[in-house]
């Protein structure tokens, strides 16, 4: 059966691919062909052609009688971060705000109703979620996601918001529109937003946005502690200053690095 939504200029061989990568994950590592075909929806000679395939490309390996993803699917996500340009500039800075804190600093992006992490220094401690590059969250309840979702306006607000996450995660703190209008004013009048375990129990953060040279929110970066070890009063006193310096520092680079003219010579 054709995919949904597909039109004239859709490569369905192309989604097919994609929808088996995407069908791994940390509940499952590995799959069997029976297992892939069950996840995804496509019918076993299908599935089968596409993992042979993906597994000729370096992205699947074959482990017995199941396969896996192999570290090379990490290059499509990468190439994405790069193009962006935002890594190299936020860098040096992300990894002076670690040291200065002592605590693990992020970068996310909005993707639909969650954000998606695509930069990070982390300051090895216990915490309750596990967060790497491409970990994804819903938006609402992290303060990464707070700062972006301020940003926008009411229709683009309700229609982002309108979509379901793909993290599989249940927040502790799900609001109604009221109380969710509420916050993102507060967070959009003081330019910064706190979370106290409202993702779950045992993380504590506070965000800034990051901004491109004509002003737009391209971002949100963090520091993220143990709610355990550190109190909010530590994390707004003594974070949080230096969290809006570097989201500035970043921002005004990044707005330097997009000024640069850029000219091919052949």
């Amino acid at each position: 059966m054709p995919r949904e939504g597909a039109g004239p200029d859709f490569i369905e061989a192309l989604a097919r691919g994609l929808e088996v990568i995407a069908a791994f994950g940390p509940e499952r590592p590995a799959m069997t062909l029976a297992e892939v075909a069950g996840a995804t929806g496509l019918a076993r000679p299908t599935a089968r052609r596409i993992l042979l395939t993906l597994e000729e490309l370096g992205y699947v390996r074959a482990e017995g009688r199941g396969y896996s993803l192999t570290p090379r699917v990490l290059e499509l996500g990468v190439a994405y971060v790069r193009s962006q340009g935002l890594w190299d500039v936020a860098r040096p800075h992300m990894e002076k705000l670690g040291a200065r804190t002592n605590e693990s600093v992020s970068i996310a992006q909005l993707d639909g109703s969650d954000i998606v992490y695509v930069a990070r220094v982390s300051v090895p401690k216990i915490v309750s979620l596990a967060v790497q590059i491409g970990t994804r969250f819903p938006a609402l309840p992290t303060s990464l996601g707070k700062v972006q979702l301020a940003a926008l306006d009411a229709e683009e607000l309700e229609a982002v918001l309108a979509q379901p996450t793909r993290s599989g995660l249940v927040a502790r703190w799900c609001p109604d529109r009221a109380e969710r209008d509420a916050a993102l004013r507060e967070v959009r009048a003081r330019g910064w937003a706190l979370t106290d375990e409202q993702l779950t129990l045992g993380i504590r953060s506070v965000a800034a946005p990051l901004r491109d040279g004509s002003g737009k929110v391209i971002a949100g970066l963090n520091v993220n502690c143990h709610a355990a070890e550190t109190p909010v009063e530590r994390l707004l006193e003594h974070h949080l200053p230096l969290l809006l310096q570097a989201a500035g520092d970043i921002s005004a680079d990044f707005a330097r690095v997009q000024d640069v003219p850029h000219v091919a010579v052949s």
